[in-house]
């Protein structure tokens, strides 16, 4: 919901969608919309795992309307009409992703295809039209704000610390419906955030949107059941388990990962009496945390990419009766982006007989778990690797990594081989045609350099031949001219042009390699 009302989590989201629409415009890999459809495949099960977490909280408070009786039925009413009024919501945004997918699943019925939904044009007609906005988008709109509503009528005007959060999460703009985008230009909420957007952009957002209305749901219910924990004397640790709250699953490394545990069932109740945690084996400082109503509010680096695990217990005490909840969550971190990711067709290509420096890496996933492997490939460190091919007109790079979800990614590129290009030869850093004193060339270094080449590669000349007008050819060891080469340059006269040619050259780091016909130099003597 992009306004700046927004939560932090849809002001990533937010940002998110920008940045792809932005790499769109620039042509990159179908990897991108690969990357949302990962979003959207991990919200929804996210949004599965809440949902069976509420369905036990409805039926505790249920289960106390029966058998406690008192406040409870009137709990369990207003928790009837939530459930009511969240399922309605759902299934009609379920519905609209099942209209604007209805082409896809002919051919990817489970939606995996991720890197073919990068048309929206399913959901534009639905929502706008030639005047605006259609009368189904207004009737989202609509729907949207009559949830809020019934919300704030059935719960946060009870609980009125509520009511801030949920009017974020289903914020749909101003009165008239419009936000300030980033031109500082009045836009409709609508518009802003799914007219021309690619189809796998839109499910991931819809997806969030269910993923709000279940969070909230837990919300109410944990609020409805903090009312009887606040009147228990003790804490019956079978009936609770912690949750790790945080606004988004995946942190930048170099961030503060600012997640809270908590316990289950529960919105307020006592603070901990003792915190004993950890992350990844090391211990918390009470600097590290802050102890807040049944849990504690967490502020450590949220650590190098890769998944982390959050251990240890919660201790509270009620009447000297010690209760332990043990913890034992975890969260992922990728690596911050610094850069766009722009790419030229046809231009992957190695070079035969040096090494390529190359960058290996699968957002999402920490270096030391991409597996990479390619005839010639060699790691030194982190996502860095050089390759060096060999025989053949292209290799094909394959690498592979696990998703903290357990999915397996799995990517083949191929490279075209390139031979290095043909050297030209040199005389104290000259090519062509020179002109030179005869001094001078009788002290030069005999060369080959290639020219308009991206690799500084130094060259190591072993020999060339040596011409001069009317004498026989010298045949030269080394870089510089030997003394049969001097006898033959001292007897040339001026103006005479005097060839060095089949200059032979190696390169030290890979000797074996043989490099194309060096091309000669023709020096011309000033004197």
């Amino acid at each position: 919901m992009a306004s700046a009302r927004e939560t932090p989590r849809n002001k990533l989201i937010t940002l998110m969608y920008l940045v792809f629409i932005a790499m769109l415009a620039l042509n990159v890999s179908k990897e991108v919309l690969d990357g949302f459809g990962q979003v959207f495949k991990k919200v929804s099960k996210s949004n599965e795992r809440v949902y069976q977490g509420n369905q036990l909280f409805y039926e505790k408070i249920e289960t106390n309307s029966i058998e406690k009786k008192g406040k409870w039925i009137a709990q369990n009413e207003r928790a009837k009409k939530i459930k009511i009024a969240s399922e309605n919501f759902h299934q009609k945004i379920e519905d609209l992703k099942n209209l604007i997918t209805e082409k896809q699943r002919l051919k990817d019925p489970n939606l995996e295809n991720f890197e073919e939904m990068d048309n929206g044009e399913s959901l534009d007609i639905v929502f706008f039209d030639s005047s605006g906005i259609s009368p189904e988008g207004d009737e989202f709109i609509d729907l949207i704000n009559r949830y809020k509503a019934e919300l704030h009528q059935l719960f946060s005007n009870e609980f009125s610390q509520y009511k801030a959060l949920i009017d974020e999460r289903f914020f749909t703009g101003d009165e008239n419906g419009n936000i300030i985008n980033s031109d500082g230009q009045p836009q409709s909420w609508l518009s802003h955030n799914f007219e021309g957007f690619p189809l796998i952009s839109s499910l991931a957002k819809f997806t969030m949107l269910q993923n709000d209305i279940r969070l909230t749901e837990s919300d109410v219910l944990n609020a409805l059941l903090g009312r009887e924990l606040e009147g228990s004397s003790e804490v019956n640790t079978e009936n609770y388990i912690t949750l790790l709250k945080a606004e988004r699953g995946v942190y930048y490394q170099g961030e503060k990962f600012n997640g809270s545990v908590l316990l289950g069932r529960k919105s307020g109740a006592q603070n901990p009496n003792d915190v004993v945690l950890s992350i990844d084996g090391r211990k918390l400082s009470s600097k590290e945390y802050t102890k807040i109503p049944g849990g504690v509010s967490l502020d450590v680096d949220a650590g190098l990419p890769g998944d982390h695990f959050i251990e240890g217990e919660l201790v509270f005490l009620n009447e000297g009766v010690a209760s332990k909840i043990p913890v034992n969550q975890s969260y992922s971190v990728i690596a911050k982006p610094n850069s766009a990711v722009i790419s030229a067709d046809k231009m992957n290509v190695v070079y035969r007989g040096v090494e390529n420096p190359m960058t290996i890496s699968i957002p999402g996933i920490s270096d030391d778990k991409i597996n990479a492997s390619a005839p010639g490939l060699k790691r030194l460190r982190g996502s860095k690797y050089t390759m060096n091919p060999g025989k053949g007109r292209e290799l094909t790079i394959t690498a592979s990594g696990e998703l903290p979800d357990g999915e397996k990614i799995t990517t083949k590129t191929k490279f075209r081989i390139k031979d290095l290009p043909r050297p030209t030869g040199s005389v104290r850093g000259e090519t062509g045609s020179i002109q030179i004193p005869r001094s001078n060339l009788e002290i030069s270094t005999i060369g080959a350099v290639l020219e308009d080449f991206d690799f500084d590669l130094t060259l190591r000349t072993t020999g060339f031949k040596f011409k001069v007008p009317g004498q026989a050819t010298v045949n030269v060891k080394g870089n510089k001219l030997d003394a049969k080469a001097k006898n033959a340059l001292r007897r040339a006269r001026a103006g005479q042009t005097i060839q060095i040619f089949d200059i032979t050259v190696v390169n030290p780091n890979n000797p074996s390699y043989r490099f194309k016909k060096v091309s000669p130099v023709i020096c011309e003597l000033v004197n």
